[in-house]
This record gives structure tokens, C-alpha cells and sequence, in this order.
């Protein structure tokens, strides 16, 4: 059975603040003499669940159209750490954080804007501890919060840190349904060419 962790598209979503919010309008409709019922739709790349690319952070770097599919599709393990605050070390992700086989990791914060607010807070990972599980062989890094870094961070190093050794992240996922395990993921981006990020639908599926 595939859970749906994907934030969807809506007009009441929160964007992050100043950011562009999703926004729905109909250039054709049936009910007014059209033939066909046609939709148009504006947006940020970063509202909802999605993959932030390297060229978010750093101009030189790749866009939107290089995201790795293969980063993003396979096994992933799932920690809670609602309970932290702040900054979290390798510590905070228990077993997982030990795991010389961890290629994704998602991060259950419980600070999601699936429930129709912008969180004022959220814990995130440290440098360190990225550091260490890019040695071990991290490829994806998600969560259900905002940002994998802080929400005041104005240098984001762990974007940095992550970009810089060739993982990739995923944002603002839907974790309220899904308990700490080992799942199947799949969470690819939208083919898009050339931009700061793009559009996810994840879905995971329980391994156990």
C-alpha cells in the first residue's frame, strides 16, 4: 500500500513568506461556452513537496533539469525527532544515525504546512552531522518541515553541505500518517528545465 506524503497544490497553502503562493485560475470553461475545460496556474517552485536544486544556493551550480532520479526512487528510512529543538545531532536519529547503509533519510519534525500554517520553528540537522552521513553514503535528505536548514539561516550550510557532496533534499513532505521505519520511496521531481527547484509527488510504501 503507497502513502501519499506529498503536500498537494492548493490556494490556501502557505508560502513561504515573500515567496510566490500557488495560484489557480480558468482561462476555458464549459459552463460559459468552451469546449474544453482549461486551467491555468502560477507558482513558486518551492510551495508544496519539493526538490530544491543545487542552483537554489549557488549560481554555478546545477538546475533543476540535473536532480539525479535515482536519489530520489529506493529504500528510505523515516525518524521522529518532533521532539528536538534546534539544531540536532547525529545523535538525535538514533539507530539510523549509525547506519553505514543509509541512503535516504526523512525527518518527521511535526512542523509541516500540510496542516494550513507556516511553522514559527523547526529542528533541523547539524553540518557535522550531514558531513558524517555523506561519508556513509546519504544520497536524499527530506522533511516535512519548510527547509533543511533553519528557518532564519541566511547562509544555508546544510544545503551547502548536502549540494556539496552530491546528495539532494526533498521539503515541506506530509509525515502527520507515517510512524518511524523502513519504506520504499518514490519521489521523483518534475522534468522542469533550468530552475531553482521543482515539484514532487512522493509516495512511500512500508518494507516491513
Amino acid at each position: 500500500m503507497w502513502i501519499d506524503i506529498s503536500v498537494p497544490l492548493s490556494a490556501h497553502l502557505p508560502a513561504w513568506p515573500g515567496d510566490t503562493p500557488f495560484e489557480a485560475r480558468w482561462m476555458w470553461q464549459q459552463n460559459v461556452g468552451a469546449s474544453v475545460n482549461v486551467s491555468a496556474i502560477s507558482m513558486s517552485p518551492h510551495v508544496a513537496t519539493h526538490a530544491d536544486a543545487p542552483y537554489h544556493i549557488r549560481s554555478d551550480w546545477a538546475g533543476s533539469e540535473r536532480l539525479d532520479m535515482a536519489a530520489f526512487v529506493g529504500r528510505c528510512t523515516v525518524v521522529d525527532v518532533s521532539s528536538g529543538a534546534g539544531e540536532l545531532q547525529l545523535s538525535a536519529l538514533g539507530p539510523a544515525g549509525e547506519d553505514p547503509s543509509l541512503e535516504r533519510l526523512l525527518l518527521k519534525t511535526d512542523r509541516s504546512i500540510a496542516g494550513g500554517a507556516f511553522p514559527l520553528f523547526w529542528p533541523w540537522l547539524s553540518v557535522g552531522a550531514v558531513q558524517t552521513l555523506l561519508r556513509r553514503g546519504l544520497r536524499l535528505l527530506g522533511v516535512d518541515a519548510p527547509s533543511i536548514d533553519s528557518k532564519d539561516s541566511a547562509t544555508l550550510d546544510v544545503h551547502q553541505t548536502l549540494f556539496g557532496g552530491g546528495a539532494f533534499n526533498l521539503e515541506n513532505l506530509d509525515l502527520r500518517r507515517v510512524a518511524p521505519g523502513e519504506y520504499e520511496l518514490f519521489a521523483a521531481p518534475l522534468s522542469i528545465d533550468g530552475l531553482d527547484a521543482a515539484p514532487a509527488r512522493a509516495l512511500l510504501r512500508p518494507l516491513a
